[in-house]
C-alpha cells in the first residue's frame, strides 16, 4: 500500500478490491483472472468459462469520468495503480481495454434491468462504460487466513465432512438456529460465514458477531462451529448467489452448503436445456447443497416446526422473516422470544440503544426479583429481565 504518485490509476472501491482479492486466491475458481472482451463475449453468451458454467463474465469497469478517462488511454503492457480511498492498494498490467453493455451485465447478474430493483441501482452507479483486463496483483492475506482457519480447524476436529453455511445474522432468530443445528447434525463441523457487506448499518457486523458468537459458544458444541467474515460484494448479490456461494465454499475448504428451501436463488428458471434451478448448475462429486425445509412457529404444536411436517395451515403459522424482526428492533422493541432467544435480543437492543434504561435502572434497582445476591444491572440484563416477567404465566 502506498500513496498515489501518477495519473496512471484506477480509482475503485473497497468492494471491488475484495472482489479482486477472491479471484486472485481461487476463491471463484474456475476464474482466476480478469476476463478479457474475447473471454466475456463467450461468458455473456454461454454462461461457460473454461467448460464450466459461470453465471457472467469477471470483469473491472470502475465509474467515473476520471477512470474512463484513464481506460481510454491505456496501451498493452502499461502498469496502473489501483487506488482505494487516495490509498495504492495494487497494481494491474494492462492486457485489453473494452467497452461494455452496462444493462447487460445487470441483467446478467439480477436477472432484470429494472432501476427500482436496489441491486440493479447500486451496480449501475458503481460501473463504467470501458472494462480493462490484465495481470493484478492485490492483498489476499486475509483470505489466506480464512483458508487456513478453515484448514486447522477441520484438522484439529478431526471432520470428515465440513458444511457451510453463509448468514448475515440480522439478526439471528430461531430459525436460523434450528437450520445451524441440523446441519450440525448431519455434520461433523460447520462453518458459518457471518456477511460483511458495505453499506453502513446499524446491525453492524460486529455487533452480528457478537450475538452468532454467543450462541455458539453457550448453546453449541463450539469445538465444531467456526465463524469466519465474509466479504458480501455485489456480485453475490442476484439471483445467481446460490451458485457462488457454493462455488466459495467450495474452494475455501467446505464439502457441502445448507441453503433455505425459501431463498431466492433457489427458484427454477427455463433455459435452451429445459427446466432448471440453479442448484442443478452446481452439481458437483464432490460437494453437496443441501436445501433445508422453511421453519416457522405454529400455534397449535406450541413449538418451532417444518412447513414440510405440520398438518395445521399456514394461518396457524409464524414466519421468521429476518426484516420484520429487525424493524421490530430498530423500533425499540423487544422480539417474542419464540422468534428470538432472550439473550440475544438483548445484545441487539443494548446496543442499539445504548444507556436506554440508565435513569430507570439507578431509579428501581431492586424491581426485579433476584437470587438475593448483589447484582449488578446494566442493559442487557435489564432486557432479560423484562422478557422473564412476559414469560411468566400465572396471572396470563
Amino acid at each position: 500500500m502506498g500513496s498515489v504518485k501518477n495519473d496512471k490509476s484506477l480509482y475503485i472501491d473497497k468492494e471491488a478490491l475484495a472482489t479482486l482479492a477472491m479471484v486472485k486466491e481461487g476463491v471463484l475458481l474456475p476464474v482466476d483472472k480478469l476476463m478479457n472482451e474475447t473471454e466475456s463475449k463467450v461468458v455473456e453468451d454461454g454462461s461457460t468459462y473454461n467448460g464450466e458454467f459461470f453465471p457472467f463474465p469477471f470483469i473491472l469497469a470502475p465509474s467515473g469520468k476520471k477512470n474512463e478517462k484513464v481506460l481510454k488511454s491505456l496501451k498493452n503492457g502499461e502498469s496502473i495503480n489501483l487506488v482505494v480511498d487516495g490509498v495504492v492498494y495494487g497494481e494491474l498490467k494492462v492486457d485489453d481495454v473494452f467497452k461494455i453493455d452496462r444493462l447487460k451485465r445487470v441483467e446478467k447478474i439480477f436477472a432484470t434491468t429494472d432501476p427500482s430493483h436496489p441491486g440493479v441501482n447500486d451496480t449501475l452507479k458503481r460501473l463504467g462504460e470501458y472494462a480493462v483486463s490484465g495481470e493484478y496483483d492485490v492483498d489476499t492475506s486475509f483470505i489466506k487466513n480464512i483458508k487456513e482457519l478453515i484448514s486447522k480447524h477441520r484438522s484439529e476436529v478431526g471432520a470428515k465432512k465440513v458444511t457451510a453455511i453463509m448468514m448475515a445474522a440480522k439478526p439471528l432468530h430461531r430459525g436460523h438456529e434450528r437450520m445451524i443445528r441440523i446441519a450440525l447434525d448431519k455434520s461433523d463441523m460447520i462453518v458459518l460465514f457471518l456477511l460483511k457487506p458495505y453499506k453502513k448499518d446499524k446491525f453492524s457486523y460486529e455487533l452480528r458477531e457478537e450475538a452468532l458468537r454467543y450462541y455458539v459458544d453457550n448453546f453449541l458444541p463450539k469445538n465444531r462451529v467456526l465463524i469466519v467474515p465474509f466479504e458480501n460484494t455485489y456480485i453475490f448479490a442476484g439471483y445467481n448467489n446460490v451458485f457462488l456461494d457454493s462455488l466459495a465454499a467450495k474452494n475455501l475448504g467446505c464439502d457441502a452448503i445448507s441453503v433455505g428451501q425459501n431463498h431466492s436463488g433457489i427458484g427454477m428458471f427455463y433455459d435452451k436445456y429445459g427446466t432448471n434451478s440453479i442448484v442443478d448448475r452446481f452439481k458437483r462429486d464432490d460437494f453437496d447443497i443441501e436445501v433445508s425445509s422453511e421453519y416457522v412457529y405454529c400455534n397449535e404444536c406450541k413449538t418451532l416446526v417444518s412447513t414440510n411436517t405440520c398438518p395445521h395451515g399456514s394461518h396457524h403459522h409464524i414466519s421468521y422473516v429476518s426484516e420484520f424482526i429487525e424493524e421490530l428492533m430498530i423500533q425499540g422493541l423487544l422480539p417474542p422470544t419464540i422468534l428470538v432467544r432472550k439473550e440475544v435480543s438483548a445484545i441487539f437492543l443494548s446496543s442499539l440503544y445504548k444507556n436506554r434504561w440508565k435513569k430507570l435502572i439507578s431509579k428501581y434497582p431492586n424491581f426485579f426479583p433476584s437470587s438475593g445476591l448483589l447484582e449488578e444491572m446494566d442493559d442487557k440484563k435489564f432486557y432479560q429481565k423484562i422478557i422473564a416477567l412476559h414469560q411468566t404465566v400465572s396471572l396470563t
